[in-house]
């Protein structure tokens, strides 16, 4: 469930920006700002020339972006939220939130593994720990890194590693709308398996 907090407040904000790549599941260049102030807006961004003809009677997108020649970004943006409406965007949102605290908090309690952070959205971070006698820190960033290679050379699911707070971790981001709970499961079964393997090699 999304944080009913995560937009608190956002009403009061003279403007903010955000992008839809990955909720959506639009290209990564539809981005999107939202401004309070209309004509202050196009004033910064607007450019006048003497060669360059003006629409009068329709809104010009060259008044409004910093780019003169772009394609329509926000074709894609309205051909996902018309397939989808309110409803589909809520739910594919809940739902990759969801697979996140699943997988995050699961693969936490696998043995050898620790969640070092709990999804607030859809992203959380595990740790892979060294079962070596004596290791440390630097042993486990380095297991850390080698158990996300290894969970990436099944190819069953592909996740990054991280720095957070000095230590390695692998980052946990779910947004694909097609991720499933099967695909939860057989990713959980994977990182369950690869440590097992580590552990007895």
């Amino acid at each position: 469930m999304v944080p009913a907090t995560m937009l608190a407040g956002a009403e009061l904000a003279d403007s903010w920006a955000t992008d839809s790549h990955k909720w959506l599941n639009v290209p990564y260049d539809s981005g999107y700002a939202f401004v309070a102030d209309a004509e202050t807006h196009k004033a910064t961004m607007s450019s006048r020339a003497s060669y360059i003809t003006h629409a009068t009677d329709a809104r010009d997108q060259i008044d409004w972006t910093p780019e003169f020649s772009r394609r329509a970004r926000g074709f894609a943006t309205y051909a996902a939220l018309r397939q989808l409406g309110r409803a589909g965007v809520a739910q594919l949102v809940e739902r990759c939130c969801e697979h996140a605290e699943a997988l995050v908090t699961r693969i936490g309690k696998l043995h050898g593994a620790e969640m070092l952070w709990r999804p607030q959205i859809n992203q959380g971070l595990v740790r892979f720990l060294d079962p070596a006698s004596g290791a440390g820190e630097a042993e486990h960033d380095a297991y850390t890194d080698r158990v996300i290679a290894e969970i990436l050379a099944t190819g069953e699911a592909l996740f990054s590693g991280t720095t957070w707070r000095g230590k390695r971790a692998m980052r946990v981001s779910v947004s694909n709308w097609q991720t499933s709970d099967a695909d939860v499961e057989r990713v959980v079964n994977c990182v369950a398996g690869v440590l097992a393997r580590m552990r007895a090699g």
